[in-house]
């Protein structure tokens, strides 16, 4: 199965997001995975540990190299990372060029027989990267600050993916950065009482310091791993059906 965590909005929590749920499908569910960083800033990448040195990232999309060959190992048994470098910032100049619409989605299926799940850090906008990830995930979790923006954004992504033609994607939104002692995001919350919540904590602000999943910086008990936890649950549970 392959979950894209994407957002047209740059600032939502996305990267910490998609690192920690990648964490949470090795370790709490003991599943093959696979970090696809797909964001020119390669801060997923970052946050695993990994310096791009050599190959571009690029040449796996471009078919200059078999992108399973880019692939390296990380701290965490059972999670790999495809690691992201800045020859991705020009990747909707590549995708336009290389005029194949499910590029991205023969590349995953074809990485996806060595893995139970993949999941992709997406760079934000509405491009020509977000439609051939939107053909290649089979979930696409959308995280959502409460405030107005970042609904819209939401609004946008949904209303792109019933315009498409063909399987029309599963959208999860997710709150996130969460501050409940705001009264507009308890109000949000209000609204939508089934969508997941990820709190405002500063774990999640230390992971870029500490270069790991803020499921290694704390015990699992811990109020931001549980709301990992409980979220990665209840995707599970949608990629089952």
């Amino acid at each position: 199965m392959i979950a894209a965590v994407y957002s047209m909005k740059g600032g939502v929590g996305k990267t910490t997001l998609a690192v920690n749920l990648a964490w949470a499908s090795a370790t709490l569910s003991s599943r093959r995975t696979l970090l696809w960083d797909l964001d020119g800033q390669g801060a997923a990448t970052f946050m695993l540990g990994h310096d791009p040195k050599g190959a571009k990232a690029e040449d796996g999309i471009t078919g200059d190299r078999d992108p399973a060959k880019l692939i390296r190992p990380t701290a965490y048994d059972r999670l790999d990372l495809l690691p992201a470098d800045e020859s991705l910032r020009d990747l909707d100049v590549t995708f336009h060029g290389l005029g194949k619409r499910k590029r991205l989605a023969k590349i995953a299926e074809k990485l996806s027989k060595d893995y139970d799940r993949i999941l992709i850090d997406c760079p934000p906008g509405l491009t020509d990267t977000s439609d051939q990830i939107l053909r290649a995930a089979d979930l696409v979790v959308v995280p959502v600050i409460p405030a107005a923006l970042s609904r819209r954004a939401l609004d946008v992504i949904a209303d792109h993916v019933a315009g498409k033609k063909g399987p029309k994607v599963h959208l999860a939104p997710v709150f996130s950065m969460v501050d409940r002692r705001r009264a507009l995001h308890r109000a949000e919350l209000e609204k939508h009482p089934g969508w997941p919540v990820i709190p405002m904590a500063s774990a999640y602000e230390r992971m870029s310091e500490a270069r790991a999943p803020v499921g290694a910086l704390m015990g699992r008990s811990a109020m931001p791993v549980e709301a990992v936890a409980e979220l990665w649950q209840r995707l599970e549970k949608v990629m089952a059906r």
